[in-house]
């Protein structure tokens, strides 16, 4: 049925989106431009909505599957950081890589799409003239990822209900998102063996690690 609904409401979404494109290329009155940045940003939103969806129905139902393989972890942070330095820059947000070499049993794909959900949360909680540090961290069993920023933080009693689908905490109700991003990250974490866990206190920001199976083992134990 999701694969359905995608199939069916892709070109009315592209079409918002190059209608808006063009509208934005003539020239229009302040409120009339600030209707049409309206449109685009809720036509990207309904996209990015439909794409989650999907891919989540996907792994969830075995359509799509994990295939984790021994591999270095460092390109794999390399390629999702890049992708949000620019939006970092644009905040006044540091984002910085401390270390990058380490190695494990991943998906490189499924893994940059569940660190890519973590980056996201983290340039967008955290406010202009903060940091978000990214960190590989190798143990004797398990490698893990490790997100940090200077954001508001996490009450404890949310912690646990930040990974279900679609919740949104009552404080972020106003951050764009649609709540889907950590369950997914959860999805592919426990599909390769892991799991992501979170650390965090209001007021001293947060730290999300995202576990999986060193190269000789296959399986992350649960209690790290």
């Amino acid at each position: 049925m999701i694969s359905d609904i995608s199939h069916q409401t892709r070109t009315p979404v592209a079409n918002l989106q190059l209608y808006a494109g063009l509208l934005e290329e003539q020239p229009l009155p302040p409120q009339a431009e600030a209707c049409v940045g309206a449109i685009r940003t809720q036509a990207e939103k309904l996209q990015s909505l439909i794409e989650a969806l999907v891919k989540t129905s996907r792994l969830e139902t075995g359509i799509l599957t994990l295939h984790p393989e021994p591999g270095e972890i460092g390109p794999v942070v390399e390629r999702a950081v890049s992708q949000y330095a620019p939006k970092a820059s644009e905040k006044k947000i540091s984002l910085t890589v401390k270390n990058t070499r380490g190695n494990g049993v991943f998906d490189p794909k499924w893994t940059e799409e569940a660190l890519c959900n973590l980056l996201d949360n983290a340039v967008k909680y955290t406010p202009p003239d903060g940091s978000v540090i990214v960190e590989v961290r190798e143990y004797e069993m398990f490698s893990a990822i490790q997100v940090t920023d200077t954001g508001p933080g996490i009450p404890e009693e949310e912690q646990a209900e930040i990974f279900g689908r679609f919740y949104r905490s009552p404080s972020a109700w106003q951050a764009e998102g649609v709540g889907i991003g950590l369950y997914l990250t959860r999805q592919i974490a426990s599909g390769q063996g892991g799991y992501v866990k979170v650390k965090s206190e209001p007021g001293g920001g947060s730290t999300f690690s995202l576990y999986f199976p060193g190269q000789d083992r296959s399986r992350a134990p649960s209690g790290a």
